[in-house]
């Protein structure tokens, strides 16, 4: 009996703290032995990232844009302030309306025409190109904590804007390739 009397002194919330040590103990155990990975083992490089921010819908009554190529902007991620960042490239054009054209009365074979909407002249779509260096992990590339990817909600500010908008498309590159890549940005002109 008298092998036993301790177990009775032992309180819930002792075997409670004596469980979270053999716990702490185990996972220690693992994490040492490579069983389990931790963050910064999940990093697999560091590369420059090019990635665009869609603005959709920018009123404008001056009809200059405000963003230049060259400029840096300061961007926050999911309303998390982050950082300076390079302006690569803008593509600035007019919101656009798709009207149909007939060609021949008797067919019924339509053409579109692409054009202005004049009835929205100050409303504007903008793509901007930032470039940024990034820890890619096997789930995609992070830039100040956030995995970057498409519809990211990202927000561009300067001396006299601040814009939302989110994120269209990313590609990783080395830095080799990094003049190629800013070149290949730049001819693009589409935006629809």
């Amino acid at each position: 009996m008298d092998k036993f009397e301790f177990l009775k002194k032992i309180k819930p919330f002792d075997l409670i703290v004596i469980l979270g040590l053999i716990i702490a103990l185990i996972v220690g155990f693992v994490t040492f032995k490579h069983f389990r990975q931790t963050a910064d083992k999940q990093i697999e490089t560091t590369s420059p990232i090019v990635f665009d921010v869609y603005l959709r819908g920018i009123t404008l009554t001056g009809g200059e844009n405000p963003i230049h190529s060259g400029d840096k902007t300061f961007i926050s991620i999911r309303n998390v302030p982050y950082s300076d960042l390079q302006v690569v490239n803008v593509k600035f054009e007019r919101r656009k309306i798709v009207l149909p054209m007939i060609n021949n009365v008797k067919s019924a074979a339509k053409n579109v025409l692409v054009s202005d909407d004049v009835s929205q002249p100050n409303i504007y779509d903008i793509v901007v190109t930032l470039t940024d260096n990034a820890k890619i992990t096997k789930d995609g590339a992070v830039v100040g904590g956030n995995k970057v990817k498409m519809g990211l909600p990202i927000t561009l500010e300067g001396v006299d804007y601040k814009f939302n908008g989110t994120v269209a498309n990313i590609t990783v590159t080395h830095d080799d390739m990094k003049d190629d890549v800013t070149s290949n940005v730049s001819k693009v002109d589409d935006v629809q």
